[in-house]
């Protein structure tokens, strides 16, 4: 029974989907798969002194139940879609824009999760894709097309929404990357994103660039790729609030932050950054 129950928290549609169709003998190895590898994720995070459970309301998937397995921001989950905090601070960012996703072509940075599957399902078009060393923009590989957002294949004009969530701190020249994205978006479009935002003026360059070689300025930091089975790829700077200018200065015609927040004390969104084209 307390399995159950902790498998019912971990991923209750999931849960209650393998329940029915075990009955009807007619069970989707997919599904499956997805509900395993979600009670795998509650089982590695779970911290039981901070387990927390809330009602509310998904940007992607509706009403349902927040979850909190562990302490840090990692640990929060929407119990039916599996949307993580970086991805929620994204849909909800997305909401309080007031864009009306059906109506547009949309350019994700990004080729699987719960967000793109909301992606797929709502928006007119989407183009989705990841980077991947060594691989020309445009290429695709095991089913993804690969892309650099410092060279981008789209065409101008291409999209009416870009998004991506932590990917511009690992980029090596970001202005060069905030113009490509600025070039390959409609007039008067929004690009929507994320990336680790320090308390802090200015943002720090911790390496770049010369001759193909990294030079490191700082001590190197290092973030966790999923797309790359977990391995750490290098962050070239810490952002500060001097974002908002270096969009600016990239072709944008304005750019501000975006701070919600959903009434859960333990829930405490990412900030987000919205330019407009």
């Amino acid at each position: 029974m307390i399995r159950l129950v902790l498998l019912l928290c971990a991923a209750p549609s999931y849960a209650l989907a393998v329940l029915e169709n075990n009955a009807a003998h007619d069970v989707s190895t997919k599904m499956i798969n997805k509900f395993l590898r979600r009670i795998a994720f509650a089982i590695r995070h779970l911290q039981v002194s901070e387990f927390r459970l809330a009602l509310g309301k998904c940007p992607f998937c509706g009403p349902t139940v927040f979850v909190r397995l562990s302490s840090d921001d990692s640990g929060v989950r929407c119990a039916r879609c599996a949307a993580g905090l970086v991805h929620l601070s994204i849909g909800f960012a997305i909401r309080s824009s007031r864009i009306e996703i059906s109506k547009c072509d949309v350019c994700e940075f990004s080729a699987s999760g719960p967000y793109v599957e909301f992606l797929i399902k709502h928006s007119r078009t989407i183009a989705l894709s990841e980077f991947v060393d060594g691989a020309i923009p445009g290429e695709v590989r095991s089913g993804v097309r690969c892309e650099d957002v410092q060279n981008l294949s789209y065409e101008n004009a291409s999209f009416d929404l870009v998004t991506h969530t932590e990917v511009m701190e690992h980029v090596p020249n970001d202005h060069l990357g905030f113009s490509e994205l600025r070039r390959v978006l409609r007039k008067h479009s929004l690009m929507i994103f994320t990336v680790p935002i320090y308390d802090s003026e200015s943002t720090l360059e911790r390496a770049h660039l010369s001759d193909g070689v990294v030079v490191h300025t700082s001590e190197p930091v290092f973030h966790v790729d999923p797309w790359r089975g977990g391995a750490g790829i290098l962050a070239f700077r810490d952002y500060g609030r001097d974002i908002l200018e270096r969009l600016l200065g990239s072709g944008f015609s304005k750019a501000h932050f975006v701070d919600n927040q959903i009434g859960i004390p333990w829930i405490r969104l990412r900030r987000v950054v919205v330019a407009s084209s």
